[in-house]
């Protein structure tokens, strides 16, 4: 059976979904599929779940290594995979049954070197589309991508995602694109912007197939993590752009984007910092805060920002900023409390 699309799925510590997920992907309309699971060092009863499913479906692959990391389990899933397209998941979010099918007739329609679509998140018991503006249905070219796709990377992350894309595994060969290590926050992007760069074209069908779960970790988890958020996103800023990426945005303002996209990260940082529901104690909120907002690359970020997304800015961002510049921890801990007041007599009123 000749495969048509590789779906690789990096696993760690994923049992309490997992079987879930084996499972969508098991009911796929496209039977051309191969589902390489990566376990990466698993220490609880994934292997065993994946294993069970492998009995009954050859086309289930299992890969087990040395805990390496999500780049590392989805790199070894590339060099295995053999498929005409690649796809990715995460192994405690779903897909719908006709999800592969879908992405891979839109791929052979247009014969395109990536498909993108849009993707279903599930946060706080919510259900949200995220949606493209793309034009859908139709081949984009060298030149759209170029113009209109590439710099959306720079100044946001809503493309970030891999789960809502295929990819054209000889292009991923041939330009021995592969996901970076050694970085904890923006894999995803960085190994869209190497693809992206090195194909012809694409196509974007406004269909969403794809279940994200958020499942960040237990209160105590993430409590802990809380002081290395900011140097995560530091990390991803300072991150060198890939050479091929710089030279197809010739034509943009690459620092100002950036910078745009740094300083969001960390206003939205600043306001999960001070939320109130944030177990951390007041002082230590204040310590994370004052790191951040004395940090020499934020405040020259400042200086990068791009002035016409300065004059979009209402009121309150304009004063979010120029507490920022200021350096004042407290006085950013007063507008946020503000913001939140003014949003609840909003939603009462």
């Amino acid at each position: 059976m000749a495969i048509k699309v590789s779906v690789i799925i990096p696993v760690y510590n994923a049992e309490k979904y997992l079987a879930e997920c084996v499972q969508s992907l098991i009911s796929q309309t496209l039977r051309e599929c191969e589902f390489i699971f990566v376990n990466d060092g698993s220490r609880d009863g994934s292997q065993a779940i994946v294993e069970r499913y492998q009995r009954e479906d050859q086309r289930i692959r299992l890969i087990n290594q040395e805990n390496g990391g999500v780049s590392t389990a989805r790199n070894a899933g590339l060099e295995a995979a053999s498929g005409e397209y690649i796809g990715f998941v995460d192994a405690d979010d779903w897909v719908k049954a006709d999800m592969y099918e879908t992405l891979y007739q839109a791929a052979r329609r247009f014969e395109c070197d990536v498909v993108f679509s849009d993707y279903l998140g599930e946060m706080d018991g919510r259900v949200i589309q995220e949606r493209s503006n793309f034009p859908a249905g139709k081949l984009l070219d060298k030149g759209y991508i170029c113009k209109e796709i590439l710099p959306v990377f720079l100044e946001s992350d809503r493309l970030n995602s891999v789960w809502n894309k295929i990819y054209r595994n000889e292009v991923i060969r041939t330009g021995q694109i592969a996901f970076p290590k050694g970085i904890a926050l923006g894999e995803d992007g960085l190994f869209n912007m190497r693809a992206l760069c090195a194909i012809d074209n694409a196509c974007y069908v406004e269909y969403a197939g794809y279940y994200y779960r958020e499942t960040a970790g237990s209160a105590t988890r993430k409590n802990k993590e809380q002081g290395h958020y900011f140097d995560r996103a530091l990390q991803t800023y300072v991150e060198p752009l890939p050479d091929n990426f710089k030279t197809a945005l010739h034509h943009v303002d690459i620092q100002s984007l950036r910078a745009k996209k740094f300083i969001r990260s960390c206003i939205s940082l600043i306001h999960h910092y001070y939320e109130p529901s944030n177990p951390v104690h007041f002082y230590q909120k204040i310590a994370y805060v004052r790191k951040m907002i004395h940090h020499s690359v934020l405040q020259q970020a400042l200086a990068n920002y791009p002035p016409a997304a300065r004059l979009k800015n209402g009121r309150y961002e304009h004063v979010f900023l120029l507490l920022i510049r200021l350096k004042s921890a407290l006085g950013l801990y007063g507008v946020t409390a503000y913001s939140r007041l003014r949003n609840q007599k909003t939603m009462g009123g």
